[in-house]
């Protein structure tokens, strides 16, 4: 198995607290993988270690067999993420949020521009694209950071809990659309 992922002896503690007791595993490329828990069991701050927003007490971490052990940030450029909670600027655009995060990672004007465009009619959010992110309906809003999490094509996804907050018919939508760009060959964590 070709690993994008491998987590060997991974803990994390705030003060006395155990949030995350040394965790192993592997995801082979092109996986599906999902961590499942009740709230407070570690999901969150273990996908904050693996994206290099919260560091580990020990343990190793490969991404995309990159060591990011020493350095958590060394493989960002594989990997896009998407929040439970939006981190898109609500006074900007849809087109706008997403050329914003492109450039981010450093994509020229216009690649980012092509590609907002074709993310906003994959996502089928082309005639929303030049409305205020916050004008959005929480399922377009759902969308939309997916969108932005993929917008510079990361061969790692991390989603955090991708179907929280939105009515039934969005989150099917939501579930449908990420496993097509699963069959696509976006690996997901």
């Amino acid at each position: 198995m070709t690993e994008a992922i491998a987590v060997d002896k991974l803990p994390r503690r705030f003060g006395d607290v155990v949030a995350v007791d040394s965790v192993t595993f592997q995801i082979g490329r092109g996986e599906l993988f999902g961590l499942l828990g009740p709230n407070g069991a570690g999901k969150t701050t273990t996908t904050n270690m693996l994206t290099g927003l919260a560091r580990t007490d020990a343990g190793t971490i490969r991404i995309g067999g990159i060591d990011c052990t020493a350095n958590p940030r060394a493989a960002q450029h594989l990997v896009g993420v998407v929040p439970d909670e939006s981190n898109l600027y609500p006074e900007l655009t849809g087109f706008d949020n997403l050329c914003f995060c492109a450039s981010l990672y450093g994509m020229r004007r216009g690649e980012r521009e092509s590609r907002a465009r074709q993310l906003l009619e994959d996502f089928g959010l082309s005639g929303a694209a030049n409305r205020r992110f916050n004008g959005y309906s929480k399922g377009m809003k759902r969308k939309l950071t997916i969108a932005a999490g993929i917008i510079h094509r990361p061969q790692i996804l991390f989603l955090d809990e991708p179907t929280t907050g939105i009515d039934v018919a969005s989150a099917r939508h939501t579930r449908e659309l990420i496993e097509r760009l699963h069959q696509g060959g976006q690996p997901f964590f």
